[in-house]
């Protein structure tokens, strides 16, 4: 572990995380790219000009963090003068060109699509597609080209606190609008540029096509699709939450796993090429080429490119049969995709599959060394067992920070399906290989469709352990820290026991205590009120402490499913829930907030420049309203009518008083 901390490309990453994170967050760097390239230039040519070794470290260090800095840059479609956005009108003729199919939703088809042209310029940059379903429209195919007209419009940010920021990580895909259109706002056009991702995609539909001919139940096609081919579009809802409760989502996701996989099979199969003259090399080309034919039928998704590009270093680095060349390996694949790519350092997916990697390379060999079993079979369930503990190690704080919950029984799952991993996805090629040229039997189809409905239904028995499902757990990024820092220095000892590495994990746990007790007090301490949004309802809270009163007019069932409730009590930490009736007023410390409903009541004297919540369409004269109690704020939440809030927000505009629409501006949260 010395040697890895020491190893250069280890600092480069972390110079160049420091640099992406401050060049996203701050956009600090606003020098032209000429200039970018010439101080790059600069500081390379100077790197072996100066002998100093002080000087060249930090002259390298800052030249690593700069990178970082351009690659946001260079990544960011909107720095270049071709963006969509700096040519688009209203009445714009738009040419988009299909680049990836997506989930579709309840009333939508979903793409990925970029602006080829705007009217008669040539563009760059991506946008999301909506496509309002019907019966005459034919999904769209990648690679195909449409002519729109219709305006582009921001994309939505969530609307009540803690809800998952749909528009932050589309940002953060390159997608910064969005366009809907239905059946006569498109044409489709003839002319087609075939792309690698184009050639992919119609690959896999002549697979799908093929394995459609035969009688697959529809959860068993849709699980082959996902495993092999990368596609989730066709699994349930809730086949979906089944793996996840079950802790066993990532087998669903054509992910490091699957490649890791295929990567140790191969290896055993081209094993005796290694007997040949240069068969070590031979052997790496051969397999590092075949883990990019896999990625090109799973869709060349982001999460595939990420694995394949993963495990290509590690091939090359198995070759060298060096010790700590695989750990290099790793960190010289995350130094290279977040070069090329630096918007993979906000993507969970990444994040989860470098932790849990690094999980395994630094934890696994010493948890494995606890017992060494004689007998094969158990020894190769302790190991499969010591991989999984170590890779939840690698990444139970983060996991736990995103999905606020931990599977129990992930330890169940993953040890009856991960040791037959391998023989579904060998099953799973024989089966694609074979119905591409007619000649799969039907007594593969019907045993192959057992062993993954099977696999369903265990998965189906375990997330339905409630007892062993932790849900509803939530951390703050800063706990999630400490925690890494706990667990780091934690397993750090226990490789280097000494006095020295006790201490600094003894810190840590104080640490860790330290920020429980301030965030407990916080939260504790806290009071606001916040205007939930809720289309056609109207939901208001008053937080105390760790107690949440609602006045609001939905049904206990809805209240239950309501995900904006049950998003703010998880991730806040309230314990108690209870309704109230606010009786049209709330004294908040020094605030008078006064709540005008339907019957358009508001003779209440001694107000002190009230805010107003506008609720159920009241039938009021606003201005009349404004010049008698003289609000300091107005605010509309989503039980109104459309054209009231648009009339209101008019008047506001008219007496300058600021107008607040939860539909547009999200939750409104008074605070003391």
């Amino acid at each position: 572990m010395k040697r890895l901390f020491n190893y250069l490309p280890l600092h480069f990453v972390v110079l160049g995380i420091l640099g992406i994170c401050s060049q996203f967050f701050t956009n600090f760097w606003t020098v032209s790219f000429l200039k970018t390239f010439l101080i790059l230039g600069l500081l390379s040519i100077t790197l072996f000009i100066f002998k100093n070794k002080v000087l060249r470290t930090l002259i390298a260090f800052t030249l690593f963090f700069l990178l970082g800095v351009s690659s946001v840059i260079i990544n960011d479609h909107r720095n270049y003068d071709s963006f969509y956005e700096n040519y688009i009108q209203d009445n714009s003729k738009i040419v988009l060109q299909i680049h990836k199919v997506l989930k579709p939703g309840n009333f939508y088809l979903k793409y990925e699509a970029k602006i080829i042209n705007v009217d008669t310029v040539k563009t760059n940059g991506v946008i999301l597609l909506n496509v309002k379903k019907d019966s005459i429209i034919n999904p769209f195919n990648v690679d195909e080209r449409l002519l729109v007209s219709s305006a582009i419009k921001e994309l939505i940010p969530p609307l009540n606190p803690h809800q998952f920021n749909y528009k932050s990580y589309l940002e953060k895909q390159g997608i910064y609008h969005q366009l809907f259109i239905d059946k006569t706002q498109f044409f489709k056009l003839n002319t087609k540029s075939n792309t690698l991702f184009g050639l992919s995609s119609k690959f896999r539909n002549q697979i799908q096509k093929s394995l459609k001919k035969y009688n697959f139940e529809d959860n068993e096609l849709a699980v082959i699709n996902a495993l092999l081919l990368g596609q989730r579009q066709d699994i349930s809802k809730e086949l979906i939450t089944d793996y996840q409760r079950a802790g066993a989502i990532h087998i669903l996701a054509v992910s490091g796993l699957h490649v890791g996989i295929i990567l140790l099979i191969l290896s055993f199969i081209f094993t005796p090429l290694e007997k040949l003259k240069y068969g070590n090399f031979i052997k790496t080309v051969v397999i590092v080429l075949l883990l990019w034919m896999f990625a090109f039928i799973a869709g060349l998704s982001a999460s595939v490119v990420r694995a394949v590009t993963m495990f290509t270093f590690l091939a090359i680095g198995m070759s060298f049969n060096r010790k700590n060349v695989v750990s290099f390996s790793f960190v010289t694949s995350m130094f290279f995709l977040l070069l090329i790519k630096p918007m993979f350092l906000f993507d969970v997916g990444f994040q989860l599959s470098y932790l849990a990697v690094f999980g395994i390379l630094w934890t696994q060999p010493k948890i494995y060394s606890i017992w060494k079993p004689k007998n094969k079979i158990i020894d190769f369930f302790w190991q499969l067992f010591t991989v999984s503990i170590a890779a939840q190690i690698g990444i139970l704080p983060l996991s736990i920070y995103y999905f606020q919950q931990f599977p129990g029984l992930f330890l169940a799952s993953n040890l009856v399906i991960i040791p037959f991993l391998g023989a579904i996805l060998i099953g799973g090629v024989l089966v694609i290989v074979t119905s591409l040229i007619n000649i799969l039997p039907q007594f593969l189809v019907d045993f192959y469709g057992t062993i993954i409905s099977l696999m369903n239904a265990f998965v189906s028995w375990i997330s339905h352990q409630e007892e062993f499902l932790f849900k509803e757990i939530s951390i703050s990024f800063l706990m999630m820290i400490c925690y890494y820092v706990f667990i780091f220095l934690g397993v750090y000892f226990l490789i280097k026991k000494s006095p020295q590495k006790l201490v600094y994990f003894l810190i840590s746990i104080l640490i860790l205590q330290g920020v429980f007790m301030v965030e407990l007090n916080q939260n504790k301490t806290k009071n606001e009120i916040i205007v939930f949004h809720k289309s056609r309802f109207s939901v208001i809270g008053k937080r105390i402490g760790e107690r949440l009163l609602l006045q609001h007019n939905l049904d206990s069932l809805k209240l239950k499913k309501e995900n904006s409730i049950s998003s703010y009590k998880v991730s806040e930490g309230i314990n108690e829930v209870a309704e109230i009736n606010f009786k049209n007023y709330i004294k908040f410390y020094n605030k008078d907030i006064l709540l005008i409903d339907s019957l358009g009541v508001y003779n209440v004297v001694n107000l002190n420049r009230p805010i107003i919540v506008l609720q159920y369409s009241p039938k009021i004269n606003l201005t009349r309203m404004i010049k008698k109690i003289k609000p300091s704020q107005i605010i509309a939440d989503g039980s109104n009518y459309k054209s009231y809030i648009l009339r209101w927000e008019k008047t506001c505009l008219i007496n300058k008083i600021p107008f607040h629409y939860t539909g547009q501006k999200g939750a409104f949260i008074i605070k003391e």
